[in-house]
């Protein structure tokens, strides 16, 4: 069985222009100024990683992630004041008070001690430096409580088991709570974004290239066509396919800290 899923940078693109709003959302929120050092934990393919030269031309700016597959993705992004690095955003570390701005967008998910890293983050900003989260809120929908219901399952459960199905995820009052206690000034908030997707049984697309990613990935080939055929039924009788398209409701938390 894998142990972890590996990740596909091509489906992971489809449907980019809604996976970004949130991460350009976010970053809009930044209020530092004279940044010249940036580090993007769980930078994915890069691509979002690559916006924040608008924001900061100048700025030596590093996309850490831990697939392989993301950072060789990643790599025709790179220029003189952009790189990529492969790392474990649990483990990463950087030198006390010397980062301008820290950014993860949709990989604190992934980690159940993730509020425990954050002091951590906290220590390595310089003094009216900005850590900038964003994380799914959606554990609870649809797409979710299906894949945890059919994961759970023999033949699958076998196999799933020991993959992260976590429906909780901290709120922005929890943001809050910790960052604060960090002596951060935190700007929190949740927001819900009603994507209309495009395609055939859309919203199975979207989520093979995130939440269901490690399900089936966990599962041997024959099973997994098994297990996509009746998880894909049964979202797109969920999410029925209208004229306008596939209407996906996504809720984001974020979290914005500004070390005083």
């Amino acid at each position: 069985m894998r142990t972890s899923p590996v990740w596909s940078p091509e489906q992971y693109g489809t449907y980019a222009d809604e996976r970004g709003r949130p991460f350009a959302d976010l970053v809009r929120q930044i209020r530092t100024t004279d940044v010249t050092t940036v580090v993007d934990l769980g930078c994915g393919p890069g691509a979002l990683t690559a916006t924040l030269r608008e924001a900061w031309p100048t700025a030596s700016i590093v996309g850490i992630d831990s697939s392989p597959q993301m950072i060789e993705a990643a790599q025709p992004y790179a220029d003189d004041h952009l790189s990529f690095a492969l790392g474990d955003v649990r483990e990463w570390t950087a030198p006390a008070a010397s980062l301008d701005v820290i950014v993860t967008n949709a990989t604190l998910q992934w980690v159940p001690e993730q509020l425990d890293l954050l002091p951590g983050f906290v220590q390595a900003l310089r003094p009216g430096g900005t850590l900038a989260i964003q994380i799914p809120g959606n554990g609870n929908a649809p797409s979710h409580a299906i894949l945890r219901e059919l994961a759970a399952k023999e033949p699958y459960a076998e196999f799933a088991r020991d993959t992260s199905l976590r429906p909780d995820v901290p709120g922005p009052a929890d943001y809050v709570d910790v960052l604060s206690a960090e002596g951060c000034v935190v700007n929190a908030w949740e927001t819900t974004y009603i994507h209309a997707l495009q395609g055939d049984n859309a919203v199975l697309e979207w989520v093979k290239g995130t939440g269901a990613r490690p399900v089936l990935q966990s599962l041997p080939d024959g099973l997994r066509a098994e297990f996509e055929a009746e998880y894909g039924a049964r979202l797109a009788a969920a999410y029925p396919q209208q004229d306008y398209g596939t209407l996906l409701p996504f809720r984001r938390i974020f979290a914005v800290a500004q070390k005083r």
